[in-house]
This record gives C-alpha cells, sequence and structure tokens, in this order.
C-alpha cells in the first residue's frame, strides 16, 4: 500500500513534467516563426544560386573545351593532394537528429578521401560539427561560430574568402562543402556538394559537355574573373541558409515530440497518482474502520 510520501512524490513529478512541457511548448512556438523567415530566405535564395551554378558552370566549360584553365585560378585542375570539406551544423542542441546525420554524412566523405590525398582538412561552420571533428582527429583550417540565426550575406564572406585564398595559392586542390538541405518541416537532406574547382555542366548521360552554345559579352574570360569569387560566396552562402532552415524545423519537430511525450507521461502519472490517492485513502478507511470496532468491543 503506498504511502503519502509516495502519493506526494508523484504529484511532484507531474508538477515537474508539466513545467517542463510549457518550455518545450515555448520552443516549439520560437522555433515555428524562425522556421517560417528561414524556409523564406532559404528558398528565395536558391533560384539565383541555380542560375548561378548554371552560367558559371556553362562558363568553366569554355575553359575545359579551349584547354585552359589558366584563365581564372579558381577553375584550375590539379592533381587532389589537400582536399577541404567546409561542414555546417548548429551551434545549439535539441534539434533531433540533424546534427548527427550531418556528421556521419560528412564524416563519411572525409574517411573516405583519406587514403586518397595527402591531408583532408576541415573548415566547420557550428559547435556541433566542430566538436565532432575535434574528437574524430582531423586537422582544422578554421572554426565559425555564433553567426545567429539569420545571418547576412557579409557574416559568410570570411569563409568563402579563406577557401578561395587557400585555393589560388595552391594549398587546397578541392573543396566540398556539406550542409543540410531544407526539404519541408519534417525533412531535412544532408548534401555534400563540390564548390572548388568550378565543374562543367553534366548531360543527361553524366557526360561532360564541351560544347559552348552561348555567346558571351564581355568575354567569359572577364565575367569568370568578376563572377567566380561572387559564385564561391553564394554557393557559401546558400548552404548556410539551407542549413538555418533545416535546424529550425528541425528544432520545432523535436520540441513538438517532447510536448506531446510529456503530456502523454503527465497522463500516465496522474492514473498512477490517482491509484496511489485511492489505495491511500482506502487504507485510511479501513484504520478507522478497524479501530472504530476495536473501542466498540472494548
Amino acid at each position: 500500500m503506498p504511502g503519502g510520501g509516495t502519493v506526494r512524490a508523484i504529484k511532484q513529478r507531474i508538477s515537474a513534467v508539466e513545467n517542463t512541457s510549457k518550455v518545450t511548448r515555448a520552443m516549439e512556438l520560437v522555433a515555428a516563426s524562425k522556421m517560417r523567415r528561414a524556409q523564406d530566405r532559404a528558398l528565395s535564395a536558391r533560384p539565383y544560386a541555380t542560375q548561378m551554378r548554371a552560367v558559371l558552370a556553362q562558363l568553366s566549360s569554355y575553359a575545359s573545351a579551349s584547354g585552359d584553365d589558366a584563365i581564372h585560378p579558381l577553375l584550375a585542375q590539379r592533381e587532389i593532394k589537400n582536399f577541404a570539406l567546409i561542414h555546417i551544423t548548429s551551434d545549439r542542441g535539441l534539434a533531433g537528429g540533424l546534427n548527427a546525420n550531418m556528421n556521419r554524412a560528412s564524416a563519411s566523405v572525409a574517411l573516405e578521401r583519406q587514403p586518397e590525398v595527402d591531408q583532408v582538412s576541415v573548415l566547420s561552420v557550428g559547435r556541433k560539427g566542430r566538436d565532432f571533428f575535434r574528437r574524430a582527429g582531423f586537422p582544422m583550417l578554421a572554426e565559425f561560430t555564433e553567426l545567429g540565426d539569420f545571418p547576412s550575406s557579409s557574416d559568410v564572406l570570411p569563409i568563402a574568402r579563406i577557401v578561395m585564398e587557400d585555393y589560388i595559392a595552391g594549398k587546397l586542390d578541392q573543396v566540398f562543402i556539406g550542409f543540410q538541405t531544407f526539404v519541408n518541416a519534417a525533412v531535412q537532406r544532408p548534401t555534400i556538394r563540390q564548390i572548388l574547382p568550378v565543374q562543367p555542366p553534366v548531360d543527361a548521360d553524366g557526360e561532360t559537355s564541351g560544347a559552348v552554345d552561348f555567346i558571351f559579352e564581355p568575354s567569359p574570360e572577364v565575367l569568370l574573373q568578376t563572377l567566380l569569387p561572387r559564385y564561391v560566396e553564394m554557393q557559401v552562402f546558400e548552404a548556410i541558409l539551407e542549413a538555418q532552415a533545416s535546424e529550425q524545423s528541425a528544432r520545432m519537430v523535436a520540441m513538438r515530440q517532447a510536448t506531446d511525450a510529456a503530456h502523454d507521461m503527465v497522463a500516465d502519472l496522474t492514473l498512477t497518482y490517482n491509484k496511489a490517492r485511492q489505495e491511500l485513502i482506502t487504507g485510511e478507511l479501513l484504520d478507522i474502520v478497524g479501530g472504530t470496532a476495536a473501542l466498540a468491543q472494548s
């Protein structure tokens, strides 16, 4: 038979879980608000980034077809000895399996490349990815944290400039970027994409297209000098926008699930509390009845 202490403990547990559910509900609402804004920014950036990739890929095919990678140093194709991965995660947790999935995808690429190159280095954006690759023992090219919930393009310029400068200097031979692509509120997809050197377009059969079908004005050389740095900056910025939208949506879903779980736990605890209280009251009534009967007999 449960005692009064047990009943009080269950009641305190119910109160604690209810307070937790209020916190997770508030976090869900905050994340939902941030998700809407982050989603709008990510979706707005996609058309521009996609078209810029297409234009730059076509321009780079001109260099490929002419056999002249020296048109711009960011197009230079060379033996890959130093590989870099820009790895984007969040600074905070409470986002379900978002960061773990991204870490797993990036680690798979990094480990796959290790036997093929002299060095694999990581440029981390976000604490979760930084801590993961530190523990894994990979050399860190640079670390960026606290970009905020809604970073501007100027906030991410240093990230792009580091890889561009190192690529031009010959310190890096290939650069990939890893981030979570926002699909919808419930789905985020880990994405790994090459950003340097710029790749020529690929046709439906997966073959590199060597034909240049456009007439450019001014010349491709002049356009590449201006557009290639902007292209790298835009790819990094787009990836961070996608990652931000993914983070907020994953956090909203995680907090909603936590709130639902808390409500289920409160329901179970309330049932346990009522049963324990009923048994306690029944026991007290039996004690009273027994005591009354004993007094009557005496």
